[in-house]
């Protein structure tokens, strides 16, 4: 459970700044600073989200990935609290034929732990020959979060096989369940973010299988 469900008593001129009263939340204050990518947005977002309850644990992922002609950024806030997990995520995107244009597309979710479906951890070891139980760490850790309730969908316009038909044909697509994958090595993002990963992922299982059982 949250050491304290106090709500953040914050003046006008603090928000955006999110108040660290726990070491616990004084490092994800600092991770997401550390990140870089619109931090005094995602920490008003994480706040909110946070309804003034102190994490138990928290990942943040700061992801760019390049195209052609651009690259595009995103930021992921996953937070453990009591029986509940929030996933927050922040992307932008840069409007075509404006320099200047940039608009951030923010997504919040919190969800109950009773609603998770699986928590599965898949561990990598460099060298396992050489393995010490409780001093070798791993180098790289995925984690995949999927639950219910939430579904993302993806439609298009539905076709013939017929290059002439001008017919209006519904349209086609799928729906699949939300998850989160979400994988980290030491080679590219160091080895503190696998043992950050490693913390969260371990913590979430735990809270996930206590939460189950009662």
């Amino acid at each position: 459970m949250c050491a304290d469900r106090r709500r953040l008593m914050r003046a006008p001129h603090e928000r955006g700044t999110m108040y660290a009263t726990t070491p616990e939340r004084e490092q994800l204050v600092a991770d997401i600073k550390h990140a870089g990518f619109y931090p005094d947005l995602v920490l008003e977002v994480v706040d909110d989200a946070l309804a003034g309850m102190n994490p138990d644990a928290h990942f943040v992922q700061h992801e760019t990935h390049f195209s052609r002609d651009d690259f595009h950024r995103h930021i992921t806030v996953m937070v453990l609290c009591g029986e509940h997990v929030i996933f927050a995520h922040l992307d932008d995107q840069h409007l075509e034929g404006d320099a200047q244009g940039t608009v951030a597309h923010v997504s919040v979710e919190a969800v109950h732990l009773s609603a998770l479906n699986a928590v599965t951890i898949s561990y990598g070891f460099s060298q396992p020959q050489a393995y010490n139980a409780g001093s070798t760490a791993p180098t790289e850790i995925s984690f995949q979060i999927a639950w219910t309730g939430s579904l993302h969908v993806e439609l298009a316009p539905a076709g013939c096989q017929d290059p002439q038909c001008n017919a209006d044909h519904g349209y086609t697509g799928d729906a699949r369940r939300e998850d989160i994958a979400v994988r980290v090595s030491a080679t590219a993002d160091g080895p503190e973010s696998v043992q950050r990963a490693q913390h969260f992922a371990r913590a979430l299982h735990r809270a996930r299988m206590y939460a189950t059982r009662r």
